[in-house]
């Protein structure tokens, strides 16, 4: 596809293109719970386990995803698997991690949409909400946990959210001030952003991929008009083609448009990507509501892939109910697999691209703590998503704050609703104080909503 896929099955470090197929097929069936759980079923295997790349390599990488918009973690696997093997790799590895989901996210909505609001299946989508809001706050204490070992980096994280929550500033902004401060910092040698942009630097025992940049890492102008041109080509020319047949006016339109943006300007990851769609997608286009929000979000916590693969159940949810000439259940598929495909294809450009350029920054100070403090804004983006859902899970009605700055929506404290709160904290304790797996939580919650129903409380 590019000049650097004609590479032989076996490079340098000796490991096959079939055994890493086989590799990343494995973390894919196993990367469940969202970009925190991923990210580490990725590390335990391709770092601890294969011993593929070191860990201050890893790191480097991820900080690097985290900076780009979309899923985080399909565009780690895509950016490994690309120095392991090239393009080829890097396309195996990145569509390996998304296939189960595209899969069981389909088979779910399909259920969802001609079920989802009978008794029984809204009991159980019920509790998956509240077990829902568990899984996203203990995602904010994972990353911080990672990201937030300095007081500077803990500061950075507290003014995104009150940013990014009560004044409604973009996130654009919030990622470009953060990179400023982290940048500033190191150049001038303040400690905390130094150990953050070099604590990473030793290497717990030997990796096949040590720290010298492989020979496809060479960034070239030839290099990044080729990729540049074939992956803008596969992402924007159906775009364009839809807009041409259907018009503008037309869901598939409206859901290419707006999911291919998306991919553009959502950055920080999975979750700072959710709190934005939701917002569009259930205010602004009204494809569904906030609980139908919710209980996509639940899907895509229960199945193996990215947790970003709730965007495949809103373009599914979107056209089913504006179906035009076809049956509804195959509008929704198209539209699922349309906001699949404008939303993955652009994370691939991204890595493709970008990744030569940052292999030879790796030992810049000043960028490595410009990468470490985008980091840490992000891990308020996500407490700024946990808060988001907590209201629209346990409140009924919000009312919108707007005045001397402010823009945010308060619960009326009246709505409350005392099952979903209650599930919610017997879920939260069952993943903090009995550190309970994700599916175990999610299981639970679902038969506590079920039990609910059948008593007739709910």
């Amino acid at each position: 596809m590019t000049a650097d896929s004609k590479t032989d099955v076996t490079d340098d470090h000796g490991v096959s293109l079939a055994e890493a197929s086989r590799v990343w097929a494995r973390v894919a069936l196993l990367s469940f719970g969202g970009p925190a759980g991923q990210i580490a079923v990725m590390h335990r295997i391709i770092v601890d386990e294969k011993r593929w790349v070191p860990e201050s390599r890893f790191l480097h990488a991820l900080n690097y995803c985290m900076l780009l918009p979309g899923p985080e973690a399909q565009q780690l696997a895509t950016y490994i698997g690309w120095l392991m093997h090239r393009t080829r790799g890097g396309i195996i590895a990145g569509g390996l991690f998304i296939l189960p989901g595209v899969v069981s996210i389909m088979a779910l909505s399909i259920v969802y949409a001609l079920w989802g609001h009978v008794g029984i299946v809204a009991a159980l989508f019920f509790g998956l909400k509240a077990a829902v809001l568990a899984i996203v706050i203990e995602a904010v204490v994972r990353i911080g946990r990672r990201s937030l070992k300095a007081p500077v980096m803990r500061g950075i994280a507290a003014a995104s959210f009150v940013a990014i929550f009560f004044f409604s500033v973009p996130f654009p902004l919030i990622i470009l001030a953060a990179a400023l401060f982290g940048y500033v910092g190191a150049s001038g040698g303040h400690a905390a952003f130094a150990a953050i942009g070099h604590g990473a630097a030793h290497e717990d025992g030997e990796s096949l991929l040590g720290n010298e940049p492989p020979a496809h890492a060479t960034p070239s102008v030839r290099q990044a008009l080729n990729v540049s041109m074939i992956w803008l080509a596969l992402w924007l020319l159906p775009v364009l083609g839809i807009l041409l047949i259907v018009g503008s006016e037309n869901v598939f339109a409206q859901i290419a448009v707006f999911f291919s943006k998306m991919a553009v300007v959502t950055f920080g990851g999975a979750y700072a990507v959710l709190a934005y769609v939701a917002q569009q997608a259930v205010e602004t286009y009204h494809w569904l509501t906030p609980a139908e929000m919710l209980d996509g979000l639940g899907m895509a916590e229960t199945t193996p892939g990215p947790l970003i693969m709730v965007l495949q159940f809103v373009g599914f949810m979107a056209a089913f109910h504006a179906p035009g000439d076809l049956p509804p259940l195959v509008a929704g598929a198209l539209g699922g697999l349309l906001a699949t495909w404008v939303t993955f294809t652009p994370c691939f450009l991204w890595i493709f691209l970008g990744a030569p350029y940052i292999e030879t920054i790796r030992q810049n100070r000043a960028l490595s703590g410009a990468l470490a403090a985008i980091t840490a804004a992000v891990v308020g983006v996500i407490l700024n998503l946990a808060i988001w859902f907590a209201i629209h899970t346990v409140f009924h009605r919000t009312i919108s704050v707007k005045g001397y700055g402010l823009s945010f929506d308060a619960p009326v404290l009246a709505s409350i609703d005392v099952w979903s709160l209650t599930l919610s904290i017997a879920a939260a304790c069952a993943i903090f104080r009995f550190h309970a797996g994700v599916l175990q939580t999610l299981a639970g919650s679902c038969l506590a909503g079920a039990g609910l129903f059948l008593m007739g409380a709910i």
